[in-house]
């Protein structure tokens, strides 16, 4: 798993695009393959077998006191397939090392993959932006990779396939990290 971390980390081009708009900036998107989490209690004889996730983690950078409404939206470009999601974060301090995060299952990953084995290259890019409602310009952008596919707003001239990106409150890693990652609006 580790490896895999190390894999996607070495593709990170040194020329990953971030813009800023005034009081937000977006630093760094990570993707990594990580582990179902495992849960143990008693009286439960079940077992299953571990899948692999695609984690989507945004670093970013907010400058006003509080910020009581973000949206982040996540445009991954993977296996020929735009898959769209996005997610609200309340109440965001100041801070330069903020987080979000966003998940894609194993089977949704299989689905796209055709049951073949999740590599780096799948991912083909991924490109994320910071809107707040209102306000009809993204407030901070973040390209992963620049060229062909890489020109921003790349996302905007391919088909959008939302339902598969995933907050995390909709995932098993829901009760981890809590410290980590802003909170998430509740839908009502």
């Amino acid at each position: 798993m580790k490896f895999l971390r190390f894999l996607f980390l070495l593709l990170l081009p040194l020329g990953a695009s971030a813009q800023q708009a005034g009081d937000f900036l977006i630093k760094k998107v990570a993707p990594a393959v990580i582990r179902t989490p495992e849960y143990t209690f008693n009286g439960d004889p079940r077992r299953f077998t571990q899948g692999q996730w695609l984690e989507v983690e945004t670093e970013f950078s907010a400058r006003p006191e509080v910020t009581p409404e973000l949206t982040l939206r996540y445009y991954i470009l993977f296996a020929g397939t735009l898959l769209t999601g996005e997610v609200t974060h309340v109440n965001i301090p100041s801070g330069q090392s903020l987080f979000s995060v966003m998940y894609v299952s194993p089977r949704s990953l299989a689905r796209f993959l055709g049951g073949k084995p999740l590599t780096a290259n799948a991912i083909e890019n991924i490109a994320v932006q910071i809107v707040r409602p209102g306000v009809a310009q993204p407030l901070a952008e973040f390209v992963l990779k620049q060229g062909p596919r890489g020109a921003a707003p790349w996302w905007t001239t391919l088909q959008q396939t939302p339902g598969y990106v995933l907050n995390k409150n909709e995932t098993p890693f829901a009760p981890l990290y809590w410290d980590r990652y802003e909170a998430i609006k509740v839908a009502k």
